[in-house]
């Protein structure tokens, strides 16, 4: 079949809702530490697959561990309730942390459940499904051993504590019968080695992902949707599986070369003008690829739905079409030669079975399965005589009314699934109780919209010789469902396979259809420490302005590595910083870049003070978590990291804040070479002025150009080099709308703090008002007759002289 050809695969004629259903995605995590080595496997029910970490060292404070758990959200924690102090630490903290998706049950079994060799037989004795059921005992444990390393003690104990769990707890099978076991579709390779350190606050504030509440009112339980974000508008995928490994991507963005340049590959070779048509070919086969591991564990739990039925047969034909397309293009790009080579004839295979055994016509209207014709030639032959029932019946209703009284006018021979052949009567005006209803020779059974259905000798010989045929044929035809089950879940490697590759091609398809729209650039890499970026945009913000100003990024290896960039408030400082950690954090992805070039050098690590992410739940204030993010860079940035440092010290006493920032820029500058790549902005212009910096090639003093036209400021957006004295605070306060009164009063004591001068209060009186004031209480005193007896001193006092006294002091 040739490329063109595959994209008119025959597919179901009638079809289902193509809204896939989506279930809540759980992942359920067992862990072991032993002298300084762990072991992570999980349970993810959206793909009912088993994720394993082989035995991997880790430090004391088990940061790694701590990674691994931040990336995989696991709902609960298994492990053995015989554990050295550091683990029992790390697991109280985590239950007690509190997360977005809730709080971390800690499950605690014995050690005993966590042996090694009970951990090995109850991997061996159990089920799978992938697992061809011909299989003998060796072949089985040799087919294991391929897929998980038994070589690893630690991950086995792991493996055999999760499997315990899962059975104990049921997990995604708690109302089926107790004998339906926790499907297990596939063993797949967690994998955590090259990836940048990127924390939470970077994320949020470099607006990678955001949650908005659903406009929907029917939603609104339902959780969040994506807001305007990275993830947002880079998210072109046609499938979920893509989506769904877009995000794993940018949660896990990556040191890895030659990876990175994989993808840069695949999207330079989809950028190329000559093959838009293949991009629209791949794209429309995307569209048809659903979500096969819902469907698979339906299989196991013999669930499946007719949806189901027709959304495999669509993907399975698309993966063909994928496949012929991709073995048309150039094997020198990897993933186009794996999927031609994992994208084996076992789809063929699965896709014949289906064509050939599924009516899906049939199984529409009847809302179940159904087969095709000479599939089953028992099942034709019943289908056959239940055709021909309804003239056969019709025969017999007349010689039943032969037999009847004359004044009963008519009546049929129905057939009811379960209940049989019977005969039914309308209901005459005579018969008014239940004792009219009895007829000679015929058994009542009940009367039914104004029908009497009654059993016959007829009837009870139909009953004998043609049976229940509408129950024995949907018992055969389930029973060939669940043959054509076992066969497909016998081959579901290759479907698998289909999964994992289509998510890859959906991803950079959609990374590709971002950068034609955009005019991304592809970025070259290095081992050198530093970067250059010509003309680099904001990819959000790009989007919102009506015009964007380009801005330049070089950092070099020895010199400029330190910035400090300065400028009046809106003038673009966060925006550039933002810019920068963007543009880096997206080449990290294997995304083109929003830039005109770009050379990226090697990266560890991103960490940004820029937006503080203040919670009454963390019990801190906001300059203690702005502190925090700041130790964490300083503790943990290496000469690889790049950190982001926005108005670091505004939260305190500005003294204070001022000697804060210049000593943590100290810092770094005393590590010499071997400090990070940092960028700061601020508005402390006294860390210019008093030179509170060493004059060294490290650091680089940055401005954003504006320009003072009369009143008016106008901002250019453009970063040069140089220092800002001035803030322009008046300027952005009138654009803010802030009354011109509370602006001048402003600018007035901003300049005789400037000059030295004493600040004098505007609602103060004068000293003569006062002396006028303090007459003309002495002389209504002097007035007063004080032999007078009407004359009231303490009246005069509260009156007069303390009211006075108030207003003078």
């Amino acid at each position: 079949m040739s490329a063109t050809s595959a994209t008119s695969c025959p597919l179901p004629p009638l079809l289902a809702s193509e809204q896939e259903e989506q279930e809540c995605s759980e992942t359920h995590m067992s862990v072991l530490w032993y002298a300084g080595d762990f072991a992570v496997t999980y349970y993810d029910t959206e793909d009912c697959s088993v994720y394993f970490m082989p035995d991997t060292p880790d430090s004391e404070g088990l940061e790694l561990l701590q990674k691994v758990t931040g990336e995989v959200h696991p709902k609960c924690i298994v492990t053995s309730a015989k554990q050295d102090q550091n683990i029992a630490n790390f697991l109280t903290n985590l239950a007690d942390s509190d997360s977005d998706k809730g709080k971390i049950e800690i499950v605690l079994f014995p050690n005993i459940d966590f042996g090694l060799e009970v951990s090995k037989q109850r991997i061996l004795s159990r089920q799978f499904p992938f697992i061809p059921s011909h299989m003998t005992a060796t072949e089985k444990i040799l087919y294991l051993s391929s897929v998980i390393p038994f070589e690893s003690p630690l991950m086995i104990r792991a493996l055999g504590g999760l499997l315990k769990y899962l059975d104990r707890r049921r997990v995604g099978v708690e109302l089926e019968e107790s004998s339906t076991a926790v499907p297990v579709l596939a063993f797949r390779k967690f994998v955590l080695s090259e990836t940048v350190n990127i924390d939470q606050d970077t994320y949020s504030v470099l607006q990678i992902f955001k949650s908005d509440i659903h406009p929907s009112v029917y939603k609104l339980s339902s959780g969040l949707k994506e807001g305007f974000s990275l993830y947002g508008i880079l998210n072109r995928c046609r499938c979920k599986r893509g989506e769904k490994l877009l995000r794993l991507w940018l949660t896990r963005p990556t040191r890895n070369l030659t990876e990175l340049n994989k993808r840069l590959d695949v999207i330079h070779f989809f950028l190329l003008a000559q093959n838009h048509e293949t991009v629209l070919t791949l794209q429309d086969c995307l569209r048809n690829i659903k979500n096969v591991p819902l469907i698979l564990k339906r299989m196991t739990l013999s669930h499946t739905k007719v949806s189901d039925w027709q959304a495999l047969y669509k993907t399975v034909y698309s993966a063909l079409c994928l496949r012929d397309t991709c073995r048309s293009l150039p094997h020198s790009i990897e993933l186009f030669q794996i999927i031609s080579r994992v994208f084996t004839d076992d789809l063929q295979y699965i896709a014949s079975l289906i064509s050939k055994v599924v009516d899906f016509e049939g199984s529409v209207s009847q809302n179940r399965f159904t087969v095709r014709p000479n599939v089953d030639p028992t099942i034709d032959e019943k289908k056959r005589r239940l055709m021909g029932l309804s003239d056969f019946l019709t025969e017999v209703a007349q010689k039943e009314l032969e037999m009847l009284d004359n004044h009963i006018p008519s009546c049929c021979v129905i057939y009811i699934p379960l209940i049989g052949f019977l005969l039914s009567i309308p209901r005459l005006p005579s018969m008014v109780d239940k004792s009219d209803f009895e007829i000679e020779g015929l058994d009542f059974m009940f009367l039914s919209e104004d029908k009497l259905h009654y059993r016959s000798a007829r009837t009870k010989e139909l009953d004998s010789l043609l049976g229940d045929l509408h129950c024995e044929i949907r018992d055969q035809e389930t029973l060939i469902m669940h043959q054509l089950q076992m066969k497909i879940l016998e081959r579901s490697e290759v479907l698998n396979s289909v999964i994992e590759y289509t998510a890859h091609l959906d991803v950079l398809l959609a990374l590709a259809v971002m950068a034609r729209e955009n005019s991304y650039c592809r970025p070259r890499f290095t081992q050198r420490h530093g970067f250059h970026i010509k003309d680099g945009r904001h990819p959000l913000m790009e989007l919102c302005a009506k015009t964007f100003v380009a801005n330049p990024v070089n950092s070099g290896e020895a010199t400029r590595r330190i910035k400090v960039i300065t400028g009046p408030n809106s003038s673009g400082k966060s925006v550039y910083l933002k810019q920068v950690g963007l543009i880096i954090f997206m080449a990290l992805i294997g995304s083109y870049v929003p830039a005109a070039e770009a050379e990226i050098g090697a990266i560890d690590g991103i960490y940004t003070r820029i937006h503080t992410r203040e919670s009454v739940s963390v019990g801190l204030s906001t300059f203690m978590i702005d502190l925090n993010q700041v130790a964490k860079a300083v503790n943990n940035a290496t000469e690889r990291s790049l950190v982001l440092i926005d108005e670091f010290g505004k939260g305190t006493n500005t003294l204070d804040g001022l000697a804060l920032l210049a000593a943590v820029l100290k810092y770094w500058i005393n590590q010499g070479t071997q400090c990070p790549q940092v960028f700061i902005s601020t508005n402390f212009h006294s860390l210019m002025q008093l030179e509170l910096l060493p004059d060294t090639p490290l650091l680089e003093y940055l401005t954003m150009e504006t320009h003072q036209d009369g009143d008016e400021l106008v901002f250019f957006y453009q970063i040069k080099q140089g220092v800002s004295t001035v803030s322009h605070a008046a300027n952005i306060a009138a654009l803010a709308g802030m009354p011109a009164k509370i602006i001048e009063r402003g600018v007035e004591v901003s300049e005789l703090i400037r000059n030295g001068k004493a600040i004098k209060r505007i609602d103060h009186p004068s000293k003569g008002d006062q002396m006028e004031k303090c007459k003309a209480v002495v002389e209504k005193f002097l007035s007063l007759d004080l032999d007078d007896p009407n004359v009231n001193l303490e009246e005069f006092m509260h009156k007069e002289v303390l009211p006075s006294a108030a207003s003078i002091l």
